[in-house]
């Protein structure tokens, strides 16, 4: 059972995000030079075919759920790009001399323009891209949007006070070590091992600042899978945070500084596996994008924990007592997890093994809506109403299912169905897919 005054203080929390902030004082003249800079160097060939490529169709507008919950042109997924285009066009493509007599330079003032097009109104959940006929990714480009303006001093206050807090202090949300090891001792009076800073371990399990605070069922719930399939397992206190700030507020040096840490921890003990919690960000910041000094792959496979729980069903290792047949229960899939990792069977697996009525969405799996707060689209106060708006298109979605049950393998997806649930009173159980296989273990 989720304590909701704990929900409602990390709501509350969010909304002083801003007065934390310590934005670099910068002329618009810096501004405007910085964001050009992280464009040329970002523009490599894909980039470049991706916005030559484009032929205004209008497919992603389809595809978005911030444009199809508002119907405002300016949400158009392809839009978001324009001021890449230009600075293409006028820099970096073939007729780079021709076409800068007739297009305009981009100006601070549209910088401005595009802070909330590419953080509040994109989660980069990639539906977009993957609908575009012409393979553009749009997800991509938006991402290196986010880079130009964070470098330009232009992020949202509110991201770049947490990306801040865990490059400086090595917290998020005021949790570091110290509140890691309260939760561990407070889950180890339950009677649950939770092994911690062990010098050598198979897994290294990585847990996340909305598990410590809020979501301690699926924190626990992974401790008793892993206990019951008897692996080797530790948490590390020097590295356990999953949440990746400088990924969602675009800073490359603070995304890489944040996945340091944990795999030095890693590399320490040894680890084969690093289980990432339900966390949709936090899986691509170590999976896709994180590598060794040497730019060489990390010598440990990184999995998603539903992933990992899905795996150990389909092979045997871990079997459950049958669930009531009577529940329905459907799956929301994670954008960061289905669409960008292909983390889609294993899921699912973990909940029909729980002897249930499973009834997926429709459409589902890679094309499944996002809920609309991802990215950290939810920490953005401004951007409540568009949230919102998206959970409208994702609740309609679940109501279709006839489910009583939602699962979810993602805590800020879980945050965004929550605050859309109590504002609307909606029925429907919002539940985690590892605390939902952790009460059915087989004795």
């Amino acid at each position: 059972m989720i304590n909701m005054a704990v929900f409602h203080g990390f709501l509350e929390a969010i909304h002083h995000l801003p007065e934390m902030a310590k934005p670099e004082v910068l002329t618009d003249d810096e501004r405007l030079a910085r964001a050009k800079k992280v464009i040329r160097i970002k523009m490599d060939r894909g980039l470049a075919l991706d916005l030559e490529a484009c032929v205004n169709c209008g497919y992603c507008s389809e595809a978005c759920h911030f444009y199809q919950s508002t119907q405002d042109p300016q949400y158009s997924p392809s839009r978001k790009l324009d001021l890449l285009r230009r600075v293409h066009a006028r820099e970096t493509s073939a007729f780079a001399p021709i076409k800068r007599l007739f297009t305009p330079d981009i100006t601070v003032d549209d910088l401005k323009e595009w802070q909330p097009l590419v953080y509040d109104a994109c989660t980069e959940c990639g539906r977009c891209s993957m609908i575009c006929p012409m393979g553009v990714n749009i997800a991509r480009g938006v991402n290196v949007m986010r880079e130009v303006l964070f470098e330009a001093g232009l992020a949202p206050l509110e991201l770049l006070a947490v990306a801040q807090e865990q490059a400086g202090r090595g917290t998020v949300f005021g949790v570091g070590a110290t509140e890691l090891v309260q939760a561990v001792e407070a889950m180890r009076s339950q009677g649950i091992h939770m092994p911690l800073d062990e010098p050598q371990a198979d897994v290294m399990m990585v847990t996340s600042v909305i598990d410590i605070l809020l979501y301690q069922d699926a924190l626990m719930a992974t401790a008793k899978i892993l206990n019951h399939l008897g692996v080797k397992w530790t948490l590390r206190s020097a590295g356990f945070e999953g949440a990746n700030f400088g990924l969602l507020a675009g800073s490359e040096a603070l995304q890489k500084e944040a996945s340091r840490r944990l795999i030095d921890e890693a590399l320490a003990i040894g680890a084969k596996t690093v289980l990432v919690p339900e966390c949709g960000h936090a899986y691509p910041a170590l999976r896709w994008d994180a590598r060794l000094d040497d730019g060489l792959p990390l010598p440990f496979e990184v999995m998603a924990v539903s992933e990992y729980v899905g795996q150990q069903i389909s092979n045997g290792r871990l079997q459950l007592s049958p669930g009531d047949p009577t529940r329905r229960i459907t799956y929301h899939d994670a954008c960061k997890l289905a669409r960008h990792g292909g983390v889609v069977q294993e899921p699912r697996a973990a909940l029909k093994a729980l002897g249930v009525d499973f009834t997926d969405t429709t459409p589902t799996a890679e094309t499944n809506w996002c809920c609309g707060g991802g990215a950290g689209a939810f920490l953005i106060n401004r951007a409540e109403g568009l949230r919102y708006k998206a959970w409208e298109i994702k609740r309609e979605q679940i109501n279709a299912t006839g489910a009583d049950t939602v699962a979810v393998a993602c805590g800020s997806c879980r945050l965004n169905l929550m605050a859309g649930a109590e504002k609307d009173q909606w029925p429907v159980k919002i539940e985690s897919v590892v605390s939902l296989v952790a009460m059915q273990l087989k004795d």
